[in-house]
Parts: C-alpha cells; sequence; structure tokens
C-alpha cells in the first residue's frame, strides 16, 4: 500500500468485504485452491509452509499495508503457504476476479503487485545464499535487521518489533538449530544489541547489529524514512468498472 497514490490507496480500500481474525485463524491454507486474496488492513500474520518432517516453518511475516494469496491469481497451482493471524487483525478478502480487473484499471496497482511479488522473491532467494555461506550469527543479525526495516517502530530506547517470533520460527527463518539461535540472542542481549519481551524484539544498537548483519544499515537512519502505512477504512467513492471481459488468471 505504501507504494500507491493516494486516490488509488482509497480506492483499493473499497474492494471486497471486510474480515478480522483472532489469534492462531488461518486465512489461506497451504494446498488448496483458490483465487482470492487478502488486503491486510492492521494486525500481524504469519507465513507458513509445511517441511518433509510435517513441522510448520516461519517463511515470513506481513502486517498492515501488505496482500497475501495473490500467486494464486496468475495460475491455478495449489497455495504454497498458510497464513495464520498472530493476534487480533483486519483485512478486506477480494475476490480474484476483482482483484484482477483493479491491477488492470490502476497500473500503479499493478507496478506496486510486481515489486511486492520480486521482493519475497529477493528474500527467499538471500534466504537461500544465506544458509549455506553465512555464520549464525551473521543470518540471525539480518533476519532481525530487515525485520526491524520493514516493520519497526522508533521508540525511546530503539526500535520496537511487535510481531511475536518463538525461537523455533526464528530459527525456520535463519534456517539453523534452536540451541545455536538461543545462544545467538543471549549473545546479543548481553551486549545490549537487542532486548526480548512478551511479543516483541527491541533493538537497543543498530549500528552494532547491522556490523554483526554485515549490512550498512546504519548507512540509512530509520528516522529519515517515511513512517509505516497506516491502512484506513474510509470508504471512497465507487471505483469506475473496466469494460470488456473480465481479466482471467493463466
Amino acid at each position: 500500500m505504501g507504494g500507491l497514490s493516494a486516490e488509488t490507496r482509497d480506492q483499493m480500500i473499497t474492494l471486497g468485504r471486510p474480515a478480522r481474525f483472532g489469534g492462531g485463524e488461518r486465512l489461506l491454507r497451504e494446498g488448496e485452491y483458490g483465487s482470492h486474496v487478502f488486503l491486510l488492513l492492521s494486525g500481524w500474520f504469519k507465513v507458513l509452509a509445511t517441511t518433509e518432517h510435517d513441522r510448520e516453518a516461519l517463511l515470513a511475516v506481513r502486517s498492515g499495508g501488505d496482500i497475501v494469496g495473490e500467486l494464486a491469481c496468475f495460475d491455478t497451482q495449489p497455495r504454497a503457504a498458510t497464513v495464520v493471524a498472530v493476534g487480533t487483525g483486519s483485512a478486506k478478502l477480494i475476490s480474484g476476479q476483482e482483484f484482477l480487473s483493479f491491477l488492470a484499471l490502476y497500473d500503479d496497482a499493478a507496478q506496486a503487485v510486481l515489486r511486492a511479488v520480486a521482493g519475497k522473491l529477493l528474500w527467499a532467494t538471500k534466504r537461500r545464499q544465506e544458509f549455506g555461506g553465512c555464520p549464525v550469527a551473521t543470518r540471525v543479525a539480518r533476519v532481525l535487521a530487515e525485520l526491524a526495516r520493514v516493520y519497526g517502530r522508533p521508540c525511546d530506547a530503539g526500535i520496537s518489533i511487535g510481531v511475536s517470533l518463538t525461537q523455533p520460527e526464528l530459527a525456520a527463518l535463519v534456517g539453523a538449530s534452536e540451541p545455536t539461535v538461543h545462544r545467538v540472542l543471549r549473545a546479543l542481549r548481553e551486549q545490549q544489541v537487542i532486548e526480548t519481551g512478551y511479543r516483541r524484539i527491541l533493538v537497543r544498537d543498530v549500528p552494532e547489529l547491522s556490523r554483526v548483519a554485515e549490512t550498512d544499515w546504519d548507512a540509512e537512519p530509520v528516522a529519515d524514512r517515511p513512517p509505516p502505512v497506516i491502512v484506513s477504512s474510509r470508504r471512497a467513492p465507487a471505483t469506475q468498472q473496466p469494460q470488456g471481459p473480465w481479466p482471467r488468471p493463466r
């Protein structure tokens, strides 16, 4: 949503029907067929996939302003992942037909969706590259840094990551064993780089986390970036419907 003009954003919020979710409720299920998407308005959501040992591993987190389920609009394959609400959240459930028609009418929305898909592919590619070539401490720091960059909120003590991540889930994100990730987190806490608590991770020392992650994050201060997108439920005038046949999934 942050990549859209105000007009397009207002029109997009009018799509679909409202949906609310409690903690643990599933928006999408891996392996099921369907072409609808969810425009997330508020709350935190986890993207999970089943491993070869029939366990669910965390692939990513999503929050207000994100879209989930969009790939099913472009093919007829089953859902590749499950999306679960972490706590109370809200969204708009949009049919695949309505979503594709909207993208055909609003070019900046289509480009924003393409950028989002490309970003998810880049995230997955980077994780695969890091699994084989980076120490666990570097991988943990990079995941925390990326979560803070995308979803972090500045506060007096640093940058707060509000999503609830268990150590097994963080271990799944970085491709390491839970005991190893536990040792890394303990070392980062002892060095006062991070602070962990109920449903949050606080980044206290951005330059040091950047050093461990081997990134140049501290070259782009959080204060210089725009604030997180706050998705409004205010309704805008009805969208003009495109003429001709509806775009169909390929």
